[in-house]
């Protein structure tokens, strides 16, 4: 079994960061990219951000580059969504998920395993 909690999700106003925080537990594997996703009401989970399996390499998505940054903590088991000039159109539900590939996927089916998410709310 493979855990993730995310935390660190919250009501912000346009403009402010946030630092989201996903905490991985249980059997883990040497060979794992990490990713974020986010899905809004009425919308398709769609990709944030990536980290390949070395941490060597990342990639965000458009939308939010610039703007967000992930990173990992190795020896706390740990990767980050920092978050920055925060938007409305930011608000969802951020998903961290764990891929058992070396390189980054975009794609949904490409994460095994997957946190139950936190909410983030930007207001005007």
């Amino acid at each position: 079994q493979v855990q993730l909690v995310e935390s660190g999700g919250g009501l912000v106003r346009a403009g402010d960061s946030l630092r989201l925080s996903c905490a991985v537990s249980g059997r883990t594997f040497s060979v794992s990219a990490m990713g974020w996703f986010r899905q809004a009401p009425g919308k398709e989970r769609e990709f944030v951000a990536g980290l390949s399996w070395r941490g060597t390499i990342t990639a965000h998505a458009g939308s939010v580059k610039g703007r967000f940054t992930i990173s990992r903590d190795n020896a706390k088991n740990t990767i980050y969504l920092q978050m920055n000039s925060l938007k409305p159109e930011d608000t969802a539900v951020y998903y961290c998920a764990r891929s058992d590939r070396v390189s980054i996927g975009t794609m949904r089916h490409e994460y095994d395993y997957w946190g139950q998410g936190t909410q983030v709310t930007v207001s005007s």
